[in-house]
């Protein structure tokens, strides 16, 4: 790791995301990373904070890199990556994608055939190493390309690999979800307060609260009914508030919200 070069088409909020938990989490150091923007004095203000190269195209960020993390807007992808094509189909050099709906196949359509790409969705924690990298099973690394994907991202993230047709619904669970589960502990800090916590305080504990049941399903794998049951005395407190979320179809609500970024 210590002589590779990662680079990044685009630098926004989910490539500066990426980029902060790999140096937070040691995998590199700041001056390994490259990226490129639409708007150059922006970006040299947003790499300044870890160390990192602002470049000024993507031929260069392809010419220096060893991993490629294509970052930008879906309709931007094909119009950045099919002219410098060559260089990204080098032998020294793979491609991320993290565009939400490109696939492999949609890059087989204007990069060449022996271009190694592997398509992912991250979601934002990943810039604290909490991270999700959903993960097309179908790439075209090689093994010490897929071996090198996995030691660059598995300390800053889970990578969950599931099959073509199930990247977007995958994407859309871990990287709407942030937003649903800031809203969540947005009302839970909001009912502390109605009842007295300081906003503070209340924050904290709906947070960590969220942070540490995630944990505990994965460290356990118990299903989350499993884990609700477990909460949930009979005649007792939290039962109730269960049977009032159930009233006001907590769960439809939060199915429903999937089912509209998927329509």
């Amino acid at each position: 790791m210590s002589s590779l070069t990662v680079g990044f088409i685009g630098y926004g909020n989910m490539a500066q995301a990426i980029a902060q938990g790999l140096v937070d989490a040691g995998v590199v150091r700041g001056n390994q990373i490259v990226a490129c923007a639409g708007h150059f004095e922006k970006l040299q203000e947003s790499t300044k904070s870890i160390g990192a190269r602002a470049l000024h195209s993507a031929a260069e960020v392809a010419a220096a890199a060893d991993v490629v993390i294509v970052a930008v807007k879906p309709y931007l992808v094909e119009k950045l990556c099919k002219p410098i094509a060559s260089e990204l189909a080098n032998d020294s050099t793979f491609v991320v994608s993290i565009a939400a709906g490109f696939t492999l196949e949609r890059f087989a359509a204007f990069l060449p055939e022996q271009a190694h790409v592997v398509c992912t969705i991250p979601n934002t924690p990943i810039a604290v190493g909490q991270g999700v990298l959903v993960t097309e099973s179908s790439d075209t690394l090689t093994d010490e390309q897929r071996e090198l994907f996995h030691d660059l991202f598995h300390d800053i993230a889970l990578i969950e690999t599931v099959e073509s047709s199930q990247l977007s619904i995958g994407g859309t669970i871990a990287g709407c979800g942030p937003a649903y589960a800031a809203m969540f502990i947005e009302a839970l800090a909001d009912a502390g307060v109605k009842h007295g916590l300081p906003r503070a305080s209340a924050y904290r504990l709906a947070a960590k609260m969220v942070q540490g049941t995630g944990a505990l399903n994965i460290a356990s794998g118990t299903i989350p009914a499993a884990m609700k049951d477990a909460v949930c005395s009979p005649g007792g407190t939290t039962i109730k508030g269960v049977a009032e979320l159930e009233r006001h179809a907590f769960r439809g609500a939060v199915i429903d919200a999937i089912d509209a970024v998927e329509a």
